[in-house]
Order: structure tokens, then sequence, then C-alpha cells
């Protein structure tokens, strides 16, 4: 049941006063009643803990393995890490609207988390683009993997994935905040994204819908850019290989990343698809909004945890030495 807004006044401008909700109003899923987000509150909260268990795992075990100390893994960990992240800004929020129905979320709470979801998503697209540069140099030049991925070089492209991140997104919440808010108040998604709360301006957004169309095409285009690059020429090299059996071998190494990049992009690309057609926010929307970013943080360790010998050994054997 909506509510009554607050609106308050912020700021005179030679066009007028800025007009800002007290609070925004979240949704569920279109369609669906009170009762049945409720029960989809439980297994919403059992993939937050599967999230949380199994990215905060994976993390710890590369952190006390010292031979998983490579490349492949350190980017792992960090991938992880922005997952453990972004489940945590959407996930428990998602789900006490779903157990509770209260919708509100404070305005200011709602930029924020709109800041992180996107900002925490490029970093998740620039750690994707490393561990794919990671497999094209092990496997198209590997007597120069161990040269090229040095311990600094990978902690220098971490900062570099966490510096883009930041600068790029940064400007978003002041962008929206010179906006006015004076017709409807309900977010059309279960938590704030830039393309939805710019939507519920009745002022001139043309400001926000250029500068929103070059960060995603100048980070996760350019990023999803050289990823499909690295993969044709792997799949070059590993088609160049005279060995059936090495070729399998080297392009088993890169089915996790393949699997992480299609989970990660596939819905990213429908869900900006989808809000450039234009048109009022459908079920669609909300879907794809809720795969792009309830899937990858629940199936990335999953993913990584089966196909990754060394880290599922040494799960088995944490589970092993729990059972003794």
């Amino acid at each position: 049941m909506q509510k009554l807004q607050h609106l308050v006044p912020v700021m005179a401008t030679p066009n007028g006063t800025l007009v800002h909700p007290a609070y925004f109003l979240l949704v569920g899923i279109p369609g669906l009643g009170p009762n049945i987000h409720f029960w989809l509150g439980f297994p919403l909260c059992f993939m937050y803990v599967l999230a949380t268990l199994g990215n905060l795992a994976i993390v710890l075990i590369i952190r006390v393995e010292r031979r998983l100390h490579e490349p492949m893994y350190l980017f792992l960990a960090m991938l992880s890490t922005i997952d453990l992240v972004l489940s945590s800004v959407t996930m428990p929020k998602m789900a006490s609207l779903f157990l509770t129905g209260i919708q509100e979320i404070g305005f200011n709470i709602c930029l924020a988390q709109m800041f992180l979801i996107h900002a925490l998503s490029a970093m998740e697209s620039a750690v994707l683009l490393a561990m794919a540069f990671d497999r094209f140099v092990a496997i198209c030049h590997p007597l120069r993997h161990a040269s090229v991925l040095t311990g600094p070089t990978v902690a220098k492209i971490g900062l570099a994935a966490l510096t883009r991140g930041f600068v790029f997104f940064f400007p978003l919440p002041f962008i929206l905040k010179r906006l006015s808010y004076c017709q409807t108040h309900t977010v059309t998604h279960s938590f704030c994204l830039h393309q939805d709360i710019m939507k519920l301006s009745c002022t001139d957004t043309m400001v926000n819908v250029v500068y929103g169309l070059f960060i995603i095409l100048s980070v996760m285009g350019v990023d999803s850019l050289f990823i499909g690059l690295s993969y044709i020429l792997i799949l070059k090299t590993v088609l160049e290989l005279s060995s059936q059996g090495a070729a399998l071998k080297a392009f088993n190494t890169c089915v996790s990343h393949l699997c992480a990049v299609l989970v990660f992009y596939v819905p990213l690309i429908g869900l900006s698809v989808v809000h450039r057609l234009g048109g009022p926010t459908s079920l669609l929307h909300v879907i794809m909004a809720n795969i792009y970013l309830l899937l990858p943080p629940v199936v990335n360790p999953v993913v990584y945890g089966a196909k990754t010998k060394e880290i599922r050994s040494r799960i088995l054997h944490m589970f092993s030495q729990g059972g003794r």
C-alpha cells in the first residue's frame, strides 16, 4: 500500500526550488501479492547465506593457502570480495521488503545504495577483464605469464579496478540530486538503480541520460569488447594446438571464467536494452534486474568451487574435518 510522501524543498535555483522526497518506495515483483512476497523472502535469505558463505570461503581459502597466491586465484579473491559486498548491499534490504512489507528507503540511503550497486558492478566487470587477460597470457604466451602478471602488477590492476569504479560512478548521486521529484516516488525495483530513479524526476534528465550512456559504454562496453577479443585469441591458439587433449585441457581452464562472464554480462546487456527501449517498467525489467544483481554472487562461488580442483579439495577437506 503506497503512503503519502513527504516532499522536502532542498535548494533554490534560478529555475525554481529543487524538491526531493523524504524517501522512495521500493516494490517487489509486479503482480505478486504480499503473501507470495513473504514466502519468496525465505529463498532470498537462503541465497544471501549461500552467497556470503561461498564467497567468504573462497577468500579465506585463497588467503591461507600460499600455493594459491597466483594471479588467477588472486583475481578470484577480488571477484568474491566484490560479490560479498554487492550481495550485502542488495539482499538484506530486499529480504526485509519481502518479509515485512516495509517499502520505505530514505532518499540519501537510496542514492548511496545506487552508487554502490553501479560502482561494484563496474569493479566486477574490470576484474572479469583482468581474469580474461590472465587466461590469454597463460594460454597464448605461457613462458611470459610469470613475468607479466607479477604480484605488484596484480595489486595495481586491483587498485585500478577499484579506482575506476569509484571515479566513474561517484557523480551519479550528485546529478540525481540536481533533479526535482514531484511526481510518483515509487521505485519499480526492489533496490535503487540510476535509470529507475532518473525516470521519477519531473525535470530535464538529459545530463543523466548522456552520462549514464557514456559510462555504460566506456566501462562495461569496453570491458566486454576486450574480454571477447581475449577469447577470440585464446580460441585461435587452442585450435592451433596439435594435441586434442592439450587443447581441451587449455580451454578447460577458462570454463569457470566463461560462466562468470555469461552470468554477469547477459543479464546486464538485457537490462540495458530494455531500459533504453523506454516505456513503463515491466515484469521483464524487474526479472532481468534481479538476475543481474542476485545471480552472480550466488553462482560464482559454486562454479569456481566445483571447477577449481584446489578450492574444491580444500572445501571437501574442511567438511571432512568438521565431520570428525
